[in-house]
């Protein structure tokens, strides 16, 4: 029996020009631990990831840079998407739906739900967490970025936060009702 996959977030790569690089090439680059790359935003799925910890460790040395680098064992993530913790109601168009990983589970520093502004219209809400993995919603608006680092605050903890459909989309490929996007680098 093959090991669940792990899944990699990076926090804070390929956004605004800073600390660029090509995830296909890291990808490639990292071919023997069945590296499969999911959009720019740093998400990947390693099929064989063997030792986690060693695995971070070659992954840290193939970084054109230093980053905090999120693993999550994939099987978490299935949990997560089959618990649909968003409800079966798409948003409105003006809200994204997300979910910001942490490097670990955290302890909330507040109860939630958790807006920002607290003292305006929100521009993003905190609604849940659960173990890794803290869920909210956004509007779409300048602003927001600034309020999606508020939610490293809530837990102490510098957490990478994903749109929940990237999140569906690594799970499809996870549960193997997808494949995995063309020009991916992978071996199997």
């Amino acid at each position: 029996m093959t090991a669940m996959p792990l899944v990699v977030f990076l926090r804070g790569v390929n956004v605004g020009g800073h600390r660029t690089f090509r995830p296909t090439t890291l990808a490639s680059d990292l071919s023997e631990y069945g590296v499969i790359n999911i959009g720019a935003a740093g998400t990947f799925i390693v099929r064989k990831p063997g030792d986690p910890e060693k695995f971070r460790a070659a992954l840290g040395k193939k970084l054109p840079f230093q980053a905090h680098i999120i693993l999550c064992n994939g099987a978490d993530l299935l949990r997560l998407a089959t618990s649909n913790p968003f409800g079966p109601d798409p948003p409105p168009p003006d809200i994204v739906r997300f979910v910001s990983v942490l490097p670990q589970s955290g302890n909330l520093l507040k109860p939630l739900p958790v807006s920002f502004p607290a003292e305006a219209e929100w521009l993003v809400r905190v609604i849940a967490a659960h173990g890794q993995f803290a869920f909210g919603l956004y509007r779409r608006h300048m602003k927001t970025i600034t309020y999606l680092g508020q939610v490293d605050k809530l837990f102490d903890l510098p957490v990478t936060t994903r749109n929940w459909n990237t999140i569906l989309a690594v799970t499809q490929i996870l549960a193997g009702k997808a494949a995995p996007p063309a020009g991916s680098a992978r071996r199997r």
